[in-house]
């Protein structure tokens, strides 16, 4: 294997304005109450065909959470975060 990323990053996408883009108003303001505490979004995955599912860490980047399209947090999405 090797060191080299391979993911592209987008300007758009990557500024907060673009990671912001799709998700509804729910997720938007559990993503504000969550930014109050200290949490920042980090990224967004955007599967094909599905709602966008926003990825917020706590300020020390051990812990994650994923925003579900109510606005509930889930601790436990299914997936794995790369380091």
């Amino acid at each position: 294997m090797t060191d080299r990323e391979r993911r592209k990053a987008d300007a758009e996408l990557v500024s907060p304005v673009g990671l912001r883009a799709g998700l509804n108003r729910a997720q938007l303001d559990a993503l504000a109450t969550l930014e109050q505490l200290g949490w920042t979004l980090r990224f967004v995955r955007r599967p094909l065909f599905q709602d966008p599912i926003p990825v917020v860490f706590r300020r020390d980047g051990e812990r994650f959470v994923v925003i579900e399209t109510d606005g509930s947090l889930n601790e436990n999405p299914g997936f794995r975060i790369r380091e």
